[in-house]
């Protein structure tokens, strides 16, 4: 069994670790929150910078999608002409 002297010395120590715990414990939390919002600062960040980087490249994809196509042709109607026979032989 322990002895008085070595049970007191251990309580000294409790004491001293339970002064230290509660003296450091506001500055370990505020480290520690600092940290969290710097975290969360940095996703918002990187989040607002791949938005800022994906809505114009979806909206030029898009337009480019739906831009109509044109051939070469001119514009407008073409005149075709229809005959009642055959089509005629190049020999």
């Amino acid at each position: 069994m322990a002895t008085e002297a070595a049970k007191r010395g251990a309580g000294l120590v409790g004491i001293g670790a339970a002064a230290c715990a509660a003296c450091c414990a506001g500055p370990i939390i505020g480290v520690l929150a600092a940290a969290g919002l710097l975290t969360a600062l940095a996703y918002l960040t990187v989040g607002l910078i791949g938005l800022a980087v994906a809505v114009p490249l979806a909206v030029w994809i898009l337009r480019r999608r739906r831009r109509p196509t044109t051939s070469g042709g001119a514009i407008g109607p073409t005149p075709i002409a229809i005959s009642a026979g055959s089509p005629p032989r190049s020999d």
